[in-house]
């Protein structure tokens, strides 16, 4: 299993060194998008609407938009400042507490807990303890340059960090739209309701629980394939110099032009008549 973060996680006077590994995974299946004609994939460049050409990836700087339009922009070595200062590679626990205090909405993301080298004691101290004690830990992390609250706990015989939002991140239920203030639920309507809910009350069994579309798209696709549906990205024509092209085609033309005649030869000069003779 692929480690994505090394580190240790500590509580009083106990130092465990761990490995994070991501727990869950995104089994979407990514389709790309292709030219109607050729097929071939679309690429997506950066470029500069003013400057109206391609930007290099040296050429781009970080800002944050303060109003429409204006920025605040932050230099590489400001932002790294910042990142130096967050990069102690600590889960410090801060607090344990009861995990049915946490609504689910806070949840992040997950990640596998595995000691690394010297720590697997300490581990299963923490595991055992954690579920003696029936509490789960509250604890702070930087990764990718954000630190993060996340939770501790025992998951089957693993420890499980999940990553958890800061407060301000949670909206407020009170901007969400058209949500009706009273109950205006009859006494028969709440019996029938409830009566319909103990009759589909079962235990969870997340293995009774597929993602249908995703199934279908993979049967669309293998079907397609196996039909001898598929095609062929064109591959781009190199581009022609036409300098150096247009140049190869003049000297071809000169190559096969006669060589030219030399000048005709000129007739012999007449020899100057001598002065006449002298009287003899």
């Amino acid at each position: 299993m692929h480690t994505i973060w090394k580190g240790s996680i500590s509580f009083g006077l106990v130092n465990i060194p761990i490995k994070l590994h991501s727990a869950t995974e995104d089994r979407d299946i990514k389709l790309r998008s292709l030219h109607k004609e050729c097929h071939t994939p679309i690429k997506y460049e950066k470029v500069c609407p003013v400057c109206d050409k391609e930007i290099d990836h040296s050429d781009i700087v970080k800002g944050y938009e303060v109003t429409k339009g204006k920025f605040v922009v932050l230099e590489e070595d400001e932002l790294n400042q910042i990142k130096e200062a967050n990069a102690e590679k600590t889960v410090e626990i801060l607090d344990f507490i009861k995990i049915d205090e946490i609504d689910p909405i806070f949840y992040d993301r997950s990640y596998f807990v595995s000691p690394n080298d010297g720590g697997k004691k300490a581990y299963t101290l923490l595991r055992k303890a954690l579920l003696t004690s029936g509490k789960v830990g509250i604890a702070k992390i930087t990764m990718r340059s954000k630190e993060q609250l996340s939770v501790v706990r025992v998951y089957e015989n693993t420890l499980v960090m999940e990553t958890i939002h800061y407060p301000d991140e949670v909206r407020t239920s009170k901007d969400v739209p058209n949500v009706p203030e009273s109950d205006d639920i009859s006494e028969k309507e709440l019996e029938t309701a409830t009566m319909l809910i103990e009759q589909l009350t079962s235990e969870f069994q997340p293995e009774n629980y597929h993602d249908e579309y995703r199934e279908r798209l993979s049967q669309l696709i293998e079907s397609k394939q196996t039909g001898e549906k598929v095609v062929t990205a064109k591959e781009k024509a190199p581009k022609e110099n036409v300098t150096d092209l247009m140049a190869a085609l003049q000297a071809s033309i000169d190559s096969t032009k006669p060589e030219k005649k030399t000048a005709a030869k000129k007739k012999p000069a007449k020899k100057k008549t001598t002065a006449k003779k002298k009287a003899q």
